[in-house]
């Protein structure tokens, strides 16, 4: 899942299984979680939480893939996947949501809501420019 970007060489960040970090969390690449996170995520490249992962957080990245459990909102700029053993107790906002079957989810979601409201503007300026 990890593109390599220009810049974001050699900004890979890991939380290890056994470590627990608390505060507010940020990184300017991508993100691997396998511990436990209090506090908040920002990830600007991609984000892994895999399934022994313990979030209490907000959570907010370019992409992400949750196999762990988060409690606290999650935003993606642009794909978010939850695999089957996703545990989200928080609201999503991402473009793209892909769901596995077993993955529980205790919010609201809001997929794509940039494009729906930019289809919305591009609606009304048709019928303004109609009238």
């Amino acid at each position: 899942m990890f593109k390599k970007e220009e810049g974001a060489a050699g900004n890979e960040t890991i939380i290890a299984n056994g470590v627990k970090v608390e505060g507010d969390f940020s990184s300017p690449g991508n993100v691997r979680i396998d511990g436990t996170v209090i506090g908040s995520v920002k990830a600007e490249g991609d984000l892994i939480v895999t399934e022994t992962a313990v979030i209490q957080a907000d959570v907010s990245a370019a992409n992400a893939v949750v196999a762990g459990e988060i409690k606290g909102d999650i935003a993606a700029v642009e794909k978010l996947e939850l695999l089957g053993t996703a545990k989200i107790h928080g609201n999503i906002a991402c473009r793209t949501l892909t769901v596995e079957a077993g993955a529980v989810i205790s919010g609201n979601c809001q997929v794509a809501q940039e494009r729906a409201a930019a289809r919305e503007r591009t609606r009304e300026t048709k019928v303004e420019a109609a009238a």
